[in-house]
């Protein structure tokens, strides 16, 4: 993102997470209310902001926001059908390690583990044939099966999950991959920071980075749907994987795509960056999707499948 092409709006979604609240009731993320309440404050932001009704608009997120960002499209461009005012310029979205459905995120981290060398052929091969390629929700009777996803949570344990290539470590340890979230704990309560934000000192108590006391109910099983309206209806998308994350493996993210059923319009080619070697890309189409989707998985960098204009 360049700052002289291109403008950010940060929301904390859903309602309730980082510095956002509600005096209302909150809805959970699987309630059309709360894509619905972001719509209106978009559609209000504009009103305040004309100059930038024009411009080109893509919602993003990370992690968790695969279950929100996929529906807030589908609010977005249901307004715009109904022509609801100021008409949101959208033209995509995009995702990085989304959670998408809790059995294909969990299932593909053990093919994942073993393709990155953390568990051995004996035990992949084992859990495969024991767990049938089903590792969560296991039946309390498959004790093989149980014992085995033990000996996989040994081996997994030692390293990062949300980077492999770093040791399990204590927050509080400064050469700690994750010593960035005690950090961000201190700056988003700091006063000093807060004042610079302005935050109202009514509006939130202490900011937590992981708020999981939001009163959830339900939640959305599976954001696959979203995504399949989305591009029936026209939109761009791109959805991009950190290859060394186990916490929602790209390999999930490889799995729910394939089962869209494209077809394989552009032949495997290497993917290049810089003039080096980044991973591999292909091109996908379903007959009845008005755009192509592209495939990206790369090597030491990330893993990129996005929807592009079908030529």
């Amino acid at each position: 993102m360049f700052p002289q092409t291109s403008s950010i709006i940060y929301l904390d979604q859903p309602v309730g997470t980082g510095f956002s609240f509600s005096t209302q009731h909150v809805d959970t993320p699987s309630d059309s209310g709360e894509a619905r309440r972001i719509h209106e404050f978009l559609q209000k932001w504009l009103v305040k902001h004309e100059e930038f009704i024009p411009n080109p608009f893509y919602v993003g997120g990370h992690s968790y926001t695969g279950k929100i960002v996929p529906p807030l499209v589908q609010e977005i461009s249901k307004g715009n059908y109904q022509r609801h005012k100021p008409t949101i310029n959208l033209q995509g979205y995009l995702l990085g390690n989304p959670v998408t459905e809790f059995e294909i995120d969990w299932n593909s981290r053990i093919p994942f583990a073993h393709e990155m060398a953390l568990i051995s052929d004996e035990l992949y091969e084992s859990l495969k044939r024991i767990c049938k390629g089903k590792y969560v929700n296991v039946d309390s009777g498959n004790i093989e099966c149980l014992k085995l996803l033990e000996e996989y949570n040994k081996f997994t344990k030692t390293v990062n999950p949300f980077l492999i290539s770093e040791p399990s470590c204590e927050t509080e340890t400064p050469d700690c991959y994750i010593y960035r979230h005690l950090l961000a704990t201190y700056w988003a309560n700091d006063e000093s920071v807060r004042k610079a934000l302005q935050i109202n000192k009514e509006s939130i108590g202490r900011w937590v980075r992981c708020n999981f006391d939001i009163p959830y109910t339900h939640d959305i099983i599976n954001s696959v749907p979203y995504h399949v309206d989305n591009s029936i209806n026209g939109y761009r998308s791109l959805i991009f994987s950190g290859d060394h994350d186990l916490g929602v493996p790209y390999l999930g993210t490889q799995a729910w795509i394939r089962s869209l059923n494209y077809s394989v319009i552009d032949d495997w080619r290497p993917w290049m960056i810089t003039h080096k070697l980044a991973g591999e890309v292909g091109t996908r189409q379903s007959l009845n999707q008005r755009k192509a989707l592209s495939c990206f998985k790369g090597g030491s960098v990330a893993n990129l499948c996005r929807q592009l204009p079908h030529n």
